[in-house]
């Protein structure tokens, strides 16, 4: 017993243990951060006075979250083969070429997102019809889609540069910008929902007005970071782009699949969302609820996910798959376990978790459902996640989209359809196909793992 116990200790200060630490700590305070930050902004709009406006207003942000999200998925998959390359060059030495490939991105982001605000923009109240949003949804949220479309640019563009410093290990910028961002966000969000000192009281409104202005500060310091000579990754706008074809079939490689696997992800949750705001506004509302409050566990598999990813790009870089696979595992092995302490708190704490976004006694008791069969889905979730950053890492793309059509375009919404319009089991038939999901998702991709099929992939 007293050797496994040293030989805990050593694994906890082990050169791998900090060297994950280092790039997965900022990544997780940020991202659990912005989450509540994200929480508190759904808190304040579902403590609106009015409680029918209140209602219609956190079903506007479900609503208008899913086809933003479907939008942010192209960016996101660019900016996985963007980490990849760069953390592949920056292992290898060839820190001259990262520049380009982030130029890259940048561009390519711009140029995508553009025409996806513009149809957002032009035909906000299809969209919200089509994703099941009832009268009083569409008329709160019109206004509200329209202004997040132009937060969705700036998003778009943020995203493209903290992923490239992401792919060299420096997550601390980023989640300081972040975390200044979204504080600025939480008090435009008092100040213009509720119209504090004076200021008018927008509603929901305010809300995107605030987030508009959180996103321009955030592009503002991001690139002032660049252009301080402060960074690994060096960055001018007087360098000339150069284009290259290597770097778009890389790029192309990587980004395609996770592309079609964010398309798969969002296509399927909009069936989903669809199916469960036939449930109704205050059922849906508390839905949403649950799904915000989930989005905190998430940043625990996403922010392990990232550091697998650098890592395992790094080492694969240097040509050492034997350390890329040892960073992969411990990595997994931490984020699972605080998945599972998290599972803990939000089984136990669900009421008082929900409490804080509404009073309404219904809307306490359907999300507090939501709550506790995703608080048992956890160290499943987590460890799906992190496996699936660690595959991305080493280019392989393909298995984590062909998971993510299996899990949620074809289990989560066939069960749902099943549990909830067939048997009849309300929210708890929705969650309970939230979790059998997860829980294929995650098999599928440690099944890929234990292939060691990831540690052969070619990037141009």
């Amino acid at each position: 017993m007293g050797e496994e116990k040293q030989t805990d200790i050593k694994q906890l200060k082990s050169p791998i243990n900090k060297e994950i630490m280092n790039i997965a700590w900022p990544v997780l305070i940020e991202l659990v951060l912005s989450s509540l930050f994200g929480m508190i902004n759904m808190m304040m709009l579902g403590n609106i006075a009015d409680h029918a406006y209140a209602a219609a207003a956190v079903s506007a942000v479900g609503v208008t979250n899913q086809p933003l999200f479907l939008g942010l998925s192209v960016v996101q998959a660019l900016n996985i083969g963007g980490t990849a390359l760069i953390a592949r060059y920056f292992g290898a030495g060839k820190h001259d070429r990262m520049e380009n490939v982030m130029k890259h991105v940048m561009i390519i982001s711009m140029i995508l997102s553009a025409p996806l605000a513009l149809a957002a923009f032009v035909y906000s109240d299809q969209i919200m019809t089509f994703m099941g949003a009832q009268p009083d949804t569409v008329e709160v949220g019109r206004l509200y889609f329209r202004i997040i479309c132009i937060s969705y640019l700036l998003q778009s563009f943020n995203f493209s540069i903290s992923g490239s410093l992401r792919g060299i290990g420096e997550t601390q910028i980023p989640m300081g910008v972040n975390l200044r961002a979204n504080f600025l966000n939480v008090i435009g969000n008092a100040l213009l929902i509720y119209g504090l000192f004076g200021l008018p009281a927008f509603g929901i409104t305010g809300a995107a007005l605030s987030t508009v202005g959180a996103n321009l500060v955030a592009s503002f310091l991001l690139i002032r970071y660049l252009r301080s000579g402060k960074s690994k990754l060096n960055f001018s706008f007087a360098h000339p782009f150069h284009f290259s074809m290597k770097t778009m079939k890389s790029l192309a490689k990587i980004g395609l699949p996770s592309a079609l696997e964010q398309l798969v992800l969002r296509s399927g949750m909009i069936l989903f969302i669809q199916i469960v705001s036939g449930l109704g506004t205050v059922v849906f509302a508390a839905h949403n609820i649950g799904m915000n409050i989930l989005s905190l566990s998430f940043t625990l598999g996403q922010a392990f996910g990232i550091a697998a990813s650098a890592l395992v790009g790094r080492a694969l870089g240097a040509g050492d798959a034997n350390l890329a696979e040892k960073y992969a595992s411990r990595t997994a092995k931490i984020g699972s376990l605080w998945g599972a302490i998290i599972g803990v708190a939000f089984f136990f704490g669900a009421e008082y978790i929900v409490g804080f976004y509404s009073s309404d006694p219904e809307i306490i008791r359907n999300a507090a459902i939501a709550i506790r069969v995703a608080a048992i889905t956890q160290p499943f979730q987590s460890h799906q996640l992190i496996v699936a950053g660690s595959l991305r890492g080493a280019g392989d793309t393909i298995f984590p989209l062909i998971s993510t059509f299996l899990g949620i375009l074809i289990i989560r919404v066939a069960a749902a359809t099943f549990f909830v319009q067939v048997l009849g089991l309300g929210i708890l038939g929705a969650w309970l196909a939230v979790m059998l999901d997860q829980i294929i998702r995650w098999f599928l991709i440690a099944m890929r793992f234990r292939s060691g099929k990831w540690k052969r992939m070619k990037l141009a």
